[in-house]
């Protein structure tokens, strides 16, 4: 998003030599080996970070699913010396029409059923936490891009209940600023205004929240006016009650600060992410940026990033103002250089004309964390056919001025960027080639050669990863109007021109290298060495910008120390999520993902944790953290076909650690320990390796604590009457957990709701007195085992009261002996039943199942129970 007014809808190597060495560079670069002894990796305030998606980013074979895209590209990334990925907005917005810079919900995350969709365009919140994980297991950081200025579209997904007409009016947003969300316990169970202004998600804002409010005026500065808004009132006073809302509860001072630091930790532990990327910081406090970036870093228990965690803010501006901004933020986070890219614009632009010796003198003074850039998001915005290719520029919508990826500058420009201080960003246009060859929505990103990489691109990722540019002093070693060279001391020379079709010859090029040093140009453009002389210096060229020097560079050089091959990579790493179960979180709805909800009071019912994608042979490690921590919890974890392969009960916290057999999905559940204790909200933290790669996105099942399915009916006892079996308890088992449970009312009927999906057993059980049995039921019984007679149904069941499966004189002689009292019961206990067949039930399964029930002994169905 660019910080000027504007709308949604318009803003959303392997080395072989030459000379030396046979063959110099290859285009399809191969990066190999392990990291060298001793070598660190790259700091996050100079690490190599990719833009993972351009403005209104789609691939037909990932609809709704970007984070399954980014997270089979991962593997490509780690291969080109990539450290770190942003990645979109991936809070529910207004609908999967949005890009991400609408948000509406900060705790949903594709998992909750409402604005019409469970899926945010980046996919449902199972799959983003498989992109985090697998992101990881390929060494890559993620960049979670932010949104803290302003939230849209408030009311359910026709609109009702957003509107409250008390609030003050800004001018833009039509009063709608009642923001309610779904929950466990009230999800959408339409879209009224009733159901909407009802609902208790976590996090709900009113009126007052938003400019303007009793305290504070709207509309006359970048921070109180509604460019996208509403837009956050974050100053102590801006809180308040609804005039219309059902749900309301009261809010306290600093109510918006408050909740958006606490929703930031909440989302680092859920995700796990590494860093963060800050939309439009212009347009709220910089002390908000400050106070939730320390928190973030050294206030989020576990997760927290420490003061060296990434973090970048888009402020659009001057040099000066860049350098402030990152000053008021008490340098928690760097800008975007803006002021770099003019001059980087100027180059391209400028078709040779620009003056490459005024480079330095852009950048902004305050480069602890600087981001320099090339394009992003919202300084490219091309118009595109129905095959993605490029026909135009929305000129009004990008800020500023585009550069073409195209452009046989655009190497010199990336290599400035590379050589520069700071953490350099990789526009993902700029590196993969998705403009003019038709294959921007149907790529494969696994394919090289249906998502090929620009080769220069390409080279210099590498160059700066394994030359390891930013572990050497910036020292600017030429500055003309036609070549610029700056050295990373000791470690290389980055060289550009930006001529077209004249190299660049440079003599006495001073550098930190002793006189002998033998250098190359790492690029590939000079097949020739280079020797240092004379105290450090030594003789360069640089090639033009027309792409006709060797390996078909285009206006830049690398030039240091022969030699040097892959040392550059970065391990595989375990990701750690948390979830917090509690009833204001997540949803039930039988369209969501049914994860969430503390564990109900007196009931075995499971609640679903969430699910991780995890690798074979490594251990996940589970550990549940309880609430109530007198109260013992079973701590679960499935597989892909919903059964159980671990658990633990415990009280306090709980740890199970399981070496999956197989790549895959796991499933985590929870529940009470007995069916007499009070329910609680607990936390369940999962630390695990994913698999780096996956051949297909795997199927999910259901494997719910909530679902759809239904089984209902009477339960009579086998008499002439069928009198109703009225107090029974009927139970739906699924791997030895209770899925539903239903009390049969006086009529008889039982209704087990929301069961699901699942290899489904039913069990009954009653407190009703038993009775029915005399002697008469004794006889029966000796006349069947003597054959005169014959029993069938559930009085064989009743009759074969020892349990032997046979029915013979033992069982009457039982029958007799309890008749008078000598035996106070039986092996089988008082009843027997006929049940449900078990069933694999689908969702929205809708099941008549009777049942019967006889007491135990009463062969000849005499028996009138009554209720208990």
């Amino acid at each position: 998003m660019y910080s000027t007014k504007m709308s949604e809808k318009k803003r959303q190597h392997h080395i072989n030599w030459l000379g030396l060495f046979a063959g110099f560079f290859a285009v399809a670069f191969v990066f190999a080996g392990s990291q060298a002894t001793g070598q660190a990796l790259n700091p996050p305030s100079r690490q190599v970070v990719l833009q993972g998606f351009w403005w209104d980013y789609w691939n037909s074979s990932y609809p709704n699913a970007w984070s399954s895209y980014l997270a089979d590209l991962s593997p490509r990334l780690k291969e080109l010396g990539i450290d770190a990925v942003w990645v979109p907005v991936t809070l529910k917005n207004s609908g999967t029409n949005s890009v991400g810079y609408s948000p509406f919900d900060h705790y949903d995350l594709g998992d909750k059923y409402q604005k019409g969709a469970l899926k945010t365009r980046m996919g449902d919140k199972d799959e983003v936490l498989r992109m985090v994980a697998m992101m990881k297991a390929n060494g890559l950081d993620v960049i979670q891009d932010i949104v803290l200025n302003h939230v849209v579209n408030a009311g359910s997904n026709t609109g009702a209940g957003g509107q409250d007409p008390a609030a003050l009016d800004d001018g833009a947003t039509n009063r709608f600023k009642n923001f309610r969300y779904v929950s466990f316990t009230r999800p959408a169970t339409d879209e009224s205004a009733a159901n909407y202004l009802n609902r208790n998600g976590r996090f709900p804002k009113n009126w007052q929240n938003f400019y303007p409010n009793a305290g504070n005026v709207c509309c006359t500065n970048e921070i109180n006016a509604p460019y996208w808004g509403p837009d956050i009132s974050f100053e102590s006073n801006g809180f308040g009650q609804s005039s219309n809302a059902t749900f309301n509860p009261t809010q306290t001072t600093s109510y918006m600060r408050n909740e958006m630091r606490n929703w930031m930790i909440w989302y680092k532990k859920q995700m796990g992410w590494d860093g963060v990327r800050l939309d439009a910081v212009k347009h709220f406090p910089s002390a908000v940026t400050e106070d939730v970036l320390w928190n973030l870093q050294n206030n989020a228990g576990w997760a927290s990033g420490t003061n060296s965690m990434y973090a970048v803010g888009e402020w659009v501006g001057g040099a000066s103002e860049l350098d402030a901004w990152a000053n008021a933020v008490q340098n928690r986070s760097g800008t975007f250089d803006f002021a770099l890219r003019n001059a980087l614009t100027g180059i391209v632009q400028g078709g040779g004309g620009f003056n490459l010796g005024t480079v330095p003198g852009y950048q902004q003074s305050n480069r602890q964390r600087t981001v320099p850039f090339v394009n992003n998001h919202d300084t490219f915005r091309p118009q595109l056919n129905s095959s993605g290719n490029y026909t135009g520029w929305n000129t009004g919508q990008q800020l500023g001025t585009h550069i073409e990826p195209n452009d046989g500058r655009l190497s010199v420009v990336y290599a400035i960027i590379m050589a520069v201080d700071g953490s350099p960003q990789v526009f993902f246009e700029d590196l993969f080639d998705i403009g003019y060859n038709s294959n921007r929505y149907n790529h494969n990103p696994k394919v090289a050669s249906t998502l090929p990489v620009r080769s220069d691109i390409a080279n210099l990722i590498w160059c700066h990863q394994n030359l390891r540019f930013k572990e050497g002093a910036y020292n600017v070693r030429w500055q003309a109007a036609d070549a610029l060279v700056i050295e990373r001391s000791g470690k290389a020379l980055i060289a550009v021109n930006d001529q077209w079709s004249s190299w660049q010859n440079l003599t006495a090029v001073q550098t930190n290298w002793p006189d002998g040093t033998v250098l190359v140009d790492y690029s590939g453009a000079v097949t020739t060495t280079r020797t240092v002389y004379g105290g450090g210096k030594v003789d360069i060229t640089i090639p033009p910008c027309n792409g006709t020097a060797p390996s078909g560079r285009r206006g830049y050089g690398v030039w240091a120390p022969a030699g040097i091959t892959t040392n550059y990579v970065r391990n595989a790493r375990r990701v750690t999520q948390e979830w917090e179960m509690d009833n204001d979180l997540g949803d039930s709805h039988v369209q969501s993902l049914q994860q969430g909800g503390r564990t109900p009071d007196n009931s075995l019912f499971c609640r679903s944790v969430g699910r991780i994608f995890a690798k074979a042979g490594d251990t996940i490690a589970l550990e549940l953290f309880a609430g109530s921590p007198q109260y013992a919890m079973k701590l679960m974890l499935l597989d892909g076909q919903c059964q159980i392969v671990d658990s633990l009960t415990g009280s306090g916290t709980v740890v199970v650690n399981h070496v999956p057999a197989a790549d895959g999905w796991y499933n985590i559940r929870i529940r009470n320990a007995t069916a007499q204790q009070p329910g609680q909200k607990c936390w369940v933290k999962a630390t695990y390796m994913a698999p780096p790669s996956s051949a297909s996105i795997p199927a999910r099942l259901a494997c719910s604590c909530v679902g759809s399915a239904t089984v209902s009916g009477q339960v009579n006892y086998n008499n002439t009457a069928q009198t109703p079996m009225t107090g029974t308890v009927v139970t739906a088992w699924q791997d030895q957990e209770i899925v539903a449970q239903a009390t049969v009312g006086s009529n008889g009927q039982y209704t087990l709701a929301g069961i699901p999906p699942g290899f489904t057993t039913f069990t009954a059980t009653t407190t009703a007195v038993w009775g029915g049995v005399n002697a008469t039921d004794a006889l029966q019984v000796s006349r069947h085992f003597a054959t005169l007679d014959s029993l069938s149904g559930l009085s064989l069941n009743a009759a074969d009261v020892n349990g032997s499966g046979v029915i013979n004189s033992t069982d009457a002689l039982q029958i007799s002996r309890r008749f008078s009292g000598v035996n106070a019961s039986f092996s089988i206990g008082n009843w027997v039943w006929t049940l449900p067949a078990p069933i694999n039930l689908i969702a929205g399964n809708s099941l008549i199942r009777n049942i019967s029930a006889q007491a135990a002994g009463d062969v000849n169905r005499s028996y009138t129970p009554v209720a208990p």
